[in-house]
């Protein structure tokens, strides 16, 4: 499968400057799940930027709303 790195850099919102994965949607989740995290772009912006990937932080995130 080819990966559209560049394609995927126009919506990734991940703020965290030096990650290797940026872009790399399919090593970013599966980074993110060995860590019992979501990535980046299932956040609103503000929520991401916090840095906080928890899946509570996701449920209190969308019970709020978002």
């Amino acid at each position: 499968m080819d990966c559209r790195k560049n394609d995927n850099l126009e919506r990734c919102n991940c703020t965290y400057k030096p990650c290797p994965r940026k872009g790399l949607c399919c090593e970013c989740i599966a980074y993110h799940k060995g860590k019992g995290q979501l990535p980046a772009c299932l956040f609103p912006d503000d929520i991401e930027r916090s840095w906080d990937r928890s899946v509570a932080k996701f449920i209190e995130a969308y019970n709020e709303g978002r």
